[in-house]
C-alpha cells in the first residue's frame, strides 16, 4: 500500500483550497467589465487562458508533458531496456495581458506522474514513480520569458522492485523553487536559471541545481500531411548540475519532428512530436538520485 511523508499529507490537505481560489480569481478576473455606456469592453486579465507565456522546456526530462518511450539504459547496477511513460500539463489559471500582443504575466497550475518500467522483466516491473505538482508563474516581454515555480514532488518504488531486489527504500519528497529566464533568438531560445530544494527529506540531501540549455525550432513546416497538420524541426539540450553529485552535470539531447495543426488558433501549443533521445549523468528518476545513469531511445510526446 502506498504511504505519504508528512509534509505531503500537509500539502494534500491546503492543495483543494488553493486551486478553488485561483479558478474564483481567474474567474473574476476574466469577466467583461461595463464600459461608459454601459456596454461591456474585456479587460487586461484573462481567466483560464490557452498555452503558456513560457513556452515549456523541450528538454528537460522532468517537464510536465503526456509521452511513451522505449529507452536503452545502462548504469552501474544493470543494463535494461525500459519503458517511460508520463501524463501531465500545465493549465493557465490568470493571465494579464500587456499593451503589447504576446507580452504579460500568467499564473497557472502544473502536475505530472512519471514512472519507468523493466521491460525485460517478466511483468514489464514498475521501477519508480515521480509525482510532481506546481504553481508556475510565467512572464514574457518581447524576446524575453521566464518562469518561477513552486513545486512538490514525492517518489516510490514499484512493488515488484522492492520484492525482488529489497532495496534500502529512502522516502524521497520535497519542495523546491524552480527559476528559470529563456532568450529567443530567432528559431533558438537560451535558458538558464536553477532550483533551490526546501526541507527535502531525507534531510542530507543537497538543495542547490543549476539549469540550463538551447533549443532549436525550423521556422517552417517542412513535412506535411495534408489537413492534419505539418510537421517541423527541432531539437534540445538540457543542462542539470546537482549539488548533490558535486555539480556533476548531467546532458539530455532530443531531436526529431514536431508535428501541429494547421488550423491551430494562435497562442496554443497543441502537438505532438516523434523524439529521439539520449541521456548522460545523475539519474532523473527520483528514487535513484543516487546513481549515474546513461540512455538512449525514441519517443512520443503529446502536448494537448
Amino acid at each position: 500500500m502506498m504511504s505519504f511523508g508528512p509534509r505531503t499529507k500537509r500539502l494534500s490537505r491546503h492543495l483543494p483550497l488553493m486551486i478553488v481560489l485561483l479558478v474564483a480569481w481567474g474567474g473574476q478576473a476574466g469577466a467583461q467589465e461595463p464600459g461608459p455606456s454601459g456596454e461591456t469592453s474585456p479587460t487586461r486579465y484573462i481567466g483560464l487562458p490557452q498555452g503558456d507565456l513560457f513556452h515549456p522546456l523541450l528538454g528537460d526530462p522532468k517537464e510536465p508533458r503526456t509521452f511513451a518511450t522505449v529507452l536503452q539504459t545502462r548504469s552501474k547496477s544493470r543494463d535494461t531496456t525500459v519503458g517511460a511513460v508520463g501524463f501531465g500539463e500545465r493549465w493557465g489559471i490568470v493571465r494579464h495581458q500587456a499593451e503589447r500582443p504576446g507580452d504579460g504575466w500568467q499564473v497557472g497550475l502544473s502536475g505530472g506522474v512519471f514512472a519507468q518500467f523493466d521491460l525485460e522483466t517478466d511483468s514489464m516491473d514498475l521501477l519508480n514513480a515521480d509525482y510532481v505538482i506546481g504553481f508556475p508563474w510565467t512572464w514574457r516581454r518581447g524576446a524575453w520569458s521566464g518562469r518561477l515555480n513552486l513545486y512538490h514532488q514525492s517518489s516510490h518504488l514499484g512493488d515488484e522492485f522492492l520484492l525482488n531486489e529489497s532495496p534500502e527504500r529512502v522516502n524521497l519528497s520535497f519542495e523546491a523553487v524552480e527559476a528559470l529566464v529563456a532568450r529567443d533568438l530567432g528559431p533558438w531560445r537560451l535558458y538558464g536559471g536553477g532550483d533551490y530544494l526546501i526541507d527535502p527529506e531525507p534531510a542530507t540531501l543537497a538543495s542547490g541545481i543549476l539549469h540550463a540549455g538551447a533549443e532549436y525550432r525550423h521556422a517552417r513546416r517542412t513535412v506535411s500531411i495534408g489537413r492534419i497538420g505539418g510537421g517541423r524541426w527541432v531539437g534540445a539540450i538540457d543542462l542539470k548540475s546537482p549539488e548533490e553529485h558535486d555539480w556533476t552535470v548531467a546532458w539530455s539531447v532530443r531531436a526529431g519532428l514536431e508535428f501541429s495543426p494547421v488550423d491551430a488558433p494562435p497562442g496554443t501549443r497543441r502537438s505532438w512530436s516523434l523524439l529521439l533521445e539520449a541521456y548522460e549523468g545523475p539519474a532523473p528518476w527520483g528514487q535513484f538520485y543516487e546513481a549515474d545513469v546513461s540512455y538512449v531511445g525514441l519517443g512520443f510526446h503529446l502536448s494537448l
